[in-house]
């Protein structure tokens, strides 16, 4: 069940974007995340939220509101995440950078697990997410 979970949890981190140095400035797409929020939304209904950090850390919510943290970096043209908060396996979960670099622009893709999403960066950080990725990124950080 929590592989399961970790899972899940890891598609948070399909999503896109890393740090403030050289990787930055050579994905584009990257950088269009920041101060952005980056939306996974499933066949379901459900859908996950990441925001990705110039530091190359990233925050977010789960598909069940659950905080996740983490670090990204950049391989090749895809974003690579890597959770560390809940705690999961070990291992990173890659995925294209979009297209367009643009808020409001989707593109499909797959989750950990092999299922289709459907990827959007959505402009600004909503309100009611802010203060559980402030709360995401501080206990983050304190690892």
């Amino acid at each position: 069940m929590s592989l399961k979970l970790a899972a899940r949890a890891a598609v948070a981190g399909w999503v896109v974007f890393a740090g403030l140095n050289a990787q930055a400035a050579d994905a584009p797409g990257v950088a269009a995340a920041f101060g952005n929020t980056v939306l996974s939304s499933y066949p379901d209904g459900t859908s996950q939220k990441i925001w990705l950090h110039p530091d190359g850390s990233w925050s977010g919510l789960s598909r069940h509101n659950a905080p996740l943290a983490g670090r990204w970096t950049i391989k090749s043209d895809k974003v690579c995440l890597r959770q560390s908060q809940p705690p999961t396996l070990p291992i990173s979960y890659c995925t294209a950078l979009p297209a367009s670099s643009q808020p409001g622009v989707q593109w499909a893709g797959r989750d950990v697990a092999g299922r289709s999403i459907t990827l959007s960066l959505m402009k600004g950080l909503p309100s009611q997410y802010q203060s559980a990725q402030t709360q995401t990124a501080r206990s983050s950080a304190a690892q």
